[in-house]
């Protein structure tokens, strides 16, 4: 039998994509969460706290990759030096991390320091490295975007130039740079358009069929962002699906499901 691949936060929204896409290329895939989930079949769950380290090493066991795909508004740090721990006393495997474009620009803010901080622990593990950095979700975007439009007047951040991604495509580029050669900071990742909050916004209430005052907000402290933080450098991976076309499948999936 091959050797496995490990896809830690296998049931989250990224980690889902992962596992299938890894299964569509015949891997061997393991799933490392803190709660018990169902997973496809196939795939072996093993229930693990990556915070305390708690039940990590069988599952990093004899693994070829491990596709770190947990994360959390806080403890990433120690979560990922734990999962680095347990990986190098069991073997060498290929430590894969997703993070965000352009932390350092802006890691004054708690989850980036941390997720810049999970960066550090990776490259200096001593195993193997590959680190993909990839703008915001369009999943993210939607979320937002419906809270906001729940107001008569929707307030949204201005200024806010970003390029956010389909995190299928994400799913994809890890996989590809899963199963090659570690290359350590890959190139960023990105969607196909550069675009503002207030667009993405305009185009879900158009999307929705919505009717809403959008208003521009400035902000404090984001300075970094109203300057390009959130964009990706040139020489980046860009993604094919589109703000539109991922709206037109997720909203024509809401009503399928209410019908």
């Amino acid at each position: 039998m091959a050797s496995p691949v490990l896809v830690t936060g296998g049931t989250g929204r990224l980690g889902k994509l992962v596992v299938a896409r890894l299964q569509d290329s015949g891997c061997y895939v393991r799933v490392l969460a803190r709660y018990g989930r169902p997973t496809p079949p196939g795939v072996t769950f093993f229930t693990a706290d990556l915070r305390t380290g708690q039940g990590i090493e069988p599952a990093v066991a004899a693994a070829a990759v491990i596709i770190h795909c947990a994360t959390s508004t806080r403890g990433d740090a120690e979560a990922t030096r734990n999962l680095v721990a347990a990986a190098s006393r069991t073997g060498s495997a290929h430590l894969v991390y997703v993070s965000i474009v352009g932390i350092d620009r802006i890691a004054s803010w708690g989850y980036p320091k941390t997720k810049l901080q999970a960066e550090q622990i990776v490259a200096e593990s001593g195993l193997p490295w590959t680190i993909l950095r990839v703008t915001q979700f369009y999943d993210y975007c939607l979320t937002n975007a419906r809270r906001l439009s729940r107001f008569p007047v929707a307030p949204v951040p201005a200024g806010f130039t970003v390029q956010p991604v389909d995190p299928r495509d994400v799913a994809d580029r890890l996989v590809e740079l899963a199963l090659g050669e570690p290359v350590g900071r890959a190139p960023d990742m990105a969607g196909p358009q550069v675009s503002t909050w207030t667009d993405l916004l305009r185009g879900y209430l158009k999307a929705s069929h919505r009717r809403r005052w959008v208003l521009p907000v400035r902000i404090p402290g984001t300075r970094a962002v109203r300057n390009g933080a959130l964009l990706p450098p040139p020489g980046h991976t860009v993604g094919s699906r589109t703000w539109e076309a991922f709206l037109t499948t997720q909203l024509r999936q809401q009503v399928t499901t209410t019908a």
